[in-house]
């Protein structure tokens, strides 16, 4: 790798494209909130059955993510991200014209998700490898997008909802994430010394129990992760309160941001592993705000802003950990390896948690996603001493 190149003018290029990828394809995934109620009501569904369809579009990115990872690492992140320009397009334009749930589970499940596999981890994984003194920052600033998206299209989608409903509000979504995608992807440069050819995943995993470690901890902490972005609306429903859930997952965007470039900028200072810790613990105890908070609108913004600080320490510091403990070359491939923990946590939270609610009432699936969270942590625990690459 040519050393000059590294924290340059253009470095920064692949940052800005990466932020604008992850703003487009998250605010569309984080978005799926405000659809839960109108496509429940539409198709006669349940929570659980509704929740599905989120979850299987979160496992289909992370899974995917690990084979766009290894792709990105051979051939350059630019033309992934343009063919996650078209998946996203197509399965969003699709899923406007369904006509029952389950054909929804395949257009908006492939689409949206091989559209953030496309343009996630090939592009966090392209700034790692275009920095090395700010490469934290760097990586934080890019993952800011997700949160700026949440904040941004969330709160808009539930406008288009209330005044043109739900079919045509994901048709707006293709094309305007159709179009961010194609600008994003003029950006997303190929990182110097990217020729050189990584180790294959097993290889890479094999004999590192840390790796191990940090998959079963993002498992856990998953299956709780995604459980406001499904069933905030739901809940404020049911409960009777009020205010906007648009509102509260705007602002979890919004204090994500804070916690990408918060985290990002101290980590040389308190050291990666030990703020990975305290994120997954933050993270998991403000589950007892949510608990609490019954229907007391700002308590339960007081539980949105400490999730998304934490959130966003946990999105920020992932892609530096595995790039601290495993290096840069053949980032994309074991970044995305670690990310199928996510998908696996996607895909069993929320059907399980919804299933819960239906049975046992929202405070009970509360409980189960703090103790998952927990259990997260507990794994964090076990790691030890960090190898620096």
């Amino acid at each position: 790798m040519t050393t000059d190149q590294l924290d340059s003018t253009r470095s920064w290029i692949v940052v800005a494209s990466a932020f604008l990828s992850m703003f487009t394809v998250f605010g569309v995934a984080y978005s799926f909130g405000e659809f839960f109620g109108p496509m429940a009501d539409e198709f006669g569904t349940d929570r659980s059955e509704t929740a599905f369809f989120f979850s299987i579009t979160t496992f289909a990115y992370f899974v995917i993510g690990m084979g766009t990872g290894r792709i990105a690492d051979r051939i350059g992140p630019r033309p992934v991200v343009l063919a996650g320009s078209v998946a996203m397009f197509a399965g969003l334009m699709l899923t406007a014209e369904v006509g029952s749930l389950e054909l929804g589970y395949a257009t908006y499940g492939l689409g949206v998700g091989i559209g953030v596999a496309c343009c996630y981890v090939p592009t966090v994984a392209a700034v790692g490898g275009w920095f090395e003194r700010r490469r934290t920052l760097a990586i934080g600033l890019a993952v800011a997008g997700i949160g700026v998206g949440t904040l941004v299209v969330v709160p808009v989608i539930e406008l288009v909802i209330d005044a043109h409903g739900w079919r045509n509000a994901y048709r707006g979504l293709a094309i305007a994430a159709g179009i961010l995608l194609l600008v994003a992807a003029i950006g997303a440069h190929r990182p110097p010394g990217g020729s050189e050819q990584p180790m294959p995943i097993r290889q890479a995993v094999r004999g590192r129990p840390d790796f191990w470690l940090l998959y079963a901890s993002t498992v856990f902490l998953s299956a709780a992760l995604f459980t406001p972005f499904v069933f905030m609306a739901d809940y404020i429903d049911t409960t009777g309160g009020s205010g906007s859930a648009a509102v509260l997952l705007g602002l979890i965007g919004m204090a994500s941001v804070a916690g990408r470039l918060g985290f990002g900028a101290v980590a040389v200072r308190f050291g990666l592993l030990r703020l990975y810790r305290g994120a997954f613990l933050v993270l998991s105890l403000s589950f007892v705000l949510w608990i609490v908070a019954d229907t007391s609108y700002p308590i339960l913004i007081a539980f949105a802003l400490t999730l998304g600080v934490a959130y966003g320490g946990f999105i920020s510091l992932s892609p530096a950990i595995i790039a601290d403990r495993f290096g840069t070359v053949g980032m994309g491939g074991v970044l995305g390896a670690l990310y199928t923990a996510a998908g696996v946590g996607g895909l069993l939270g929320p059907p399980t948690l919804g299933a819960i609610i239906d049975r046992a009432g929202h405070t009970t699936a509360q409980w189960t996603a703090l103790s998952s969270g927990l259990v997260s942590v507990a794994f964090l625990m076990a790691i030890r001493t960090p190898q620096s690459h």
